[in-house]
């Protein structure tokens, strides 16, 4: 669309914008001097919806009310607490429900689903991931192969941009399944890359992965709540996300897993049990014989926390008030679009955008390289932090912005912008 670079042009964006009530629902962190933070962090922490104290305030009410009785015979009982869940998880992963389950930790996950997916032979046992994988996904992976007594300096695979380059190429990755494809197990991918915000083309990429025999999963921590997918669709094997970025649910509240249903049906598969995993109508029979639920619940270890799927479900009711992810996706396009189009248009001489320019490529996430001989990224970081603005930093050079439709706004990367001009002025 046709942007502009003064300020009446965003607060006329914020005036036309229908989703633009959101924001009132979400707790704004405060400056020291009293005055609204411009927070632009949620691709690291999303904010708190109002709802969230509501719903965790009534967990401890029924506890305290009710004791072990709010496991059965009242309003959102505990025992099946997590399949409330399942309907709007299944909706923003683009999955059927009884794929989708709300449970442990997003590395937790990914161990667990390694654990069935990851089957290494003599001949096919690497695993594939990013050379800048965020960091949990790298041990992650290097335990696996280690865990399996496979060298990881032989068994792991990094994916890295050309020389000079910043972003992976789809057509290097398609290479290098092609060339190594009979010795490759499983290829673990990012949906949105953390450090660059790029992001790759799922069902590419697993198409190729499993044209050769390769298992494929995603780590959708930077992906889920910020862009539009279609797991079931893409044919995805498995996927795991954190649900405290994009899904404002908290800090290191309860993540999420993904399981297609042609594996989750499959109750023969080899993984690591517990008894909430058990088929829910025998469970209390306390018998020692594991029989798995035919759903992604199959994988399931234990009882989940209640007060954090509390504050999960609050903010998925947000989510479906919103409309779901089309809505808010279509806004995100904007604001990031207005983003990109005010750092080109005011510091291009100071900054560079390393996240693709395309929106098939990117989500909400603009990752910002300070290019400026007399002034660092460090520098810089420090300098918006004390100007009231809540944004990322991640090493060796990269400054993360995130505008999130629910609860940013057009004047909202206005004010940045100026602010970030002003800061690599100084």
């Amino acid at each position: 669309m046709h942007y502009q670079t003064g300020l009446e042009f965003a607060q006329q964006m914020d005036c036309d914008d229908p989703l633009a009530r959101f924001r009132e629902q979400f707790s704004i962190p405060h400056t020291c001097h009293g005055t609204e933070e411009i927070y632009l962090c949620g691709n690291s922490l999303g904010l708190q919806p109002k709802l969230a104290r509501e719903y965790v305030v009534q967990e401890l009410d029924k506890w305290a009310s009710l004791g072990v009785k709010g496991h059965f015979d009242c309003e959102y009982p505990w025992m099946p607490y997590h399949e409330f869940l399942a309907e709007t998880a299944a909706d923003l992963v683009g999955a059927n429900t009884d794929e989708v389950v709300m449970m442990n930790s997003l590395t937790v996950n990914l161990h667990l689903m390694m654990v069935t997916f990851y089957r290494p032979s003599e001949t096919r046992y690497k695993i594939v991931i990013e050379d800048h994988a965020f960091p949990s996904d790298h041990y992650a992976v290097e335990s696996q192969l280690r865990h399996h007594g496979i060298d990881p300096d032989d068994g792991l695979v990094l994916l890295k941009p050309r020389e000079n380059e910043d972003l992976l190429r789809e057509e290097d990755i398609e290479a290098l399944i092609e060339e190594q494809g009979d010795s490759i197990a499983l290829i673990l991918l990012p949906g949105v890359q953390y450090y660059t915000g790029q992001v790759l083309d799922f069902a590419a990429i697993t198409r190729a992965a499993q044209a050769r025999g390769i298992k494929v999963g995603f780590d959708l921590a930077h992906a889920v709540g910020n862009i539009p997918l279609k797991l079931h669709e893409w044919n995805v094997d498995f996927a795991c996300w954190c649900t405290y970025k994009y899904l404002n649910s908290g800090p290191g509240s309860v993540a999420g897993c993904f399981v297609h249903r042609r594996h989750a049906r499959d109750t023969g598969l080899d993984r690591f049990a517990g008894w909430w995993g058990h088929d829910k109508d025998t469970r209390f029979r306390m018998e020692n014989r594991f029989v798995p639920m035919p759903t992604a619940e199959g994988w399931q270890l234990s009882n989940p926390p209640i007060l954090s799927l509390a504050a999960i479900r609050a903010s998925f009711d947000v989510f479906r008030q919103a409309g779901g992810m089309q809505p808010l996706r279509k806004k995100s396009e904007k604001l990031t679009g207005y983003l990109r189009y005010l750092l080109e248009a005011e510091v291009s001489e100071f900054i560079r955008v390393i996240t693709p320019e395309s929106p098939d490529e990117c989500g909400c996430q603009l990752s910002l390289c300070c290019d400026a001989r007399h002034l660092s990224g460090r520098e810089l970081f420090g300098r918006l932090e004390a100007a009231g603005i809540t944004a990322d930093w991640r090493e060796p050079n990269v400054i993360r912005i995130a505008p999130v439709p629910l609860y940013n706004s057009f004047t909202d990367v206005y004010n940045f912008v100026q602010i970030l001009k002003s800061a690599c002025n100084e």
